[in-house]
């Protein structure tokens, strides 16, 4: 069963979630919250495994609650905005991937499913264009240290991951099989100390392996 927890200050919004989400095989909610602080509080209690977070909340908000969300809870960023400047931020802060708040119910869905599984929400071509506008922002390109660990392919595979292409696009692109490059990304992972996906493509942005133009 996949627990999830949904933070927003409109109980409307809340309110048609859980609707949604409780209708489901396989998905429950276990907690709603109207601030950031709230929510990470229930997560402690409730140990969701996925957390819908709303950036835009009062008090503690929801790029701050992500940041202090427990060890093992999964952030789907909820927005507005398709290009809010401070959802790239959030994914530098922990979040798995984020959605604009009129996404289809389907696809609402399946975005739990995913996150929930341990992948990344990265696969809609506007978090490949939210990522491109805000990195280099956020500051200045500087190759962290374990980025040395990476073999010459592992580095290639990440500039790829940091393009936003799938396992099988890299696959494709560096003639290898899906496996291989699925081995490729997972070695970098480790590596890199990423929690997920996301988190590679921060990591590809910030050390000036992507820059923004190259999708």
């Amino acid at each position: 069963m996949i627990k999830v927890l949904l933070a927003d200050d409109q109980a409307l919004v809340r309110a048609g979630f859980r609707a949604l989400l409780d209708a489901q095989d396989g998905i429950t909610v276990v907690a709603e919250a109207a601030d950031g602080a709230e929510a990470v509080r229930l997560a402690g209690v409730h140990e969701p495994d996925v957390a819908l977070m709303d950036i835009r909340m009062p008090g503690v908000d929801g790029l701050a609650a992500t940041r202090e969300m427990p060890a093992g809870v999964r952030v789907i960023i909820l927005t507005t905005f398709e290009l809010d400047e401070y959802v790239f931020e959030a994914l530098r802060g922990g979040a798995s991937g984020f959605l604009v708040k009129d996404t289809e119910p389907a696809e609402l869905i399946q975005a739990v499913r995913v996150v929930a599984a341990g992948e990344a929400l990265l696969s809609p071509s506007v978090t490949r264009r939210l990522i491109a506008e805000y990195a280099t922002r956020a500051k200045e390109p500087s190759a962290p240290s374990a980025l040395g660990q990476l073999t010459e392919r592992e580095r290639e595979v990440l500039t790829l991951v940091g393009t936003g292409l799938t396992n099988d696009e890299i696959a494709t692109r560096l003639f290898m099989a899906p496996a291989t490059a699925k081995t490729h990304v997972s070695r970098a992972m480790i590596k890199l100390g990423a929690r997920d996906r996301a988190q590679l493509v921060v990591i590809a942005y910030e050390s000036g392996l992507v820059r923004p133009g190259w999708l």
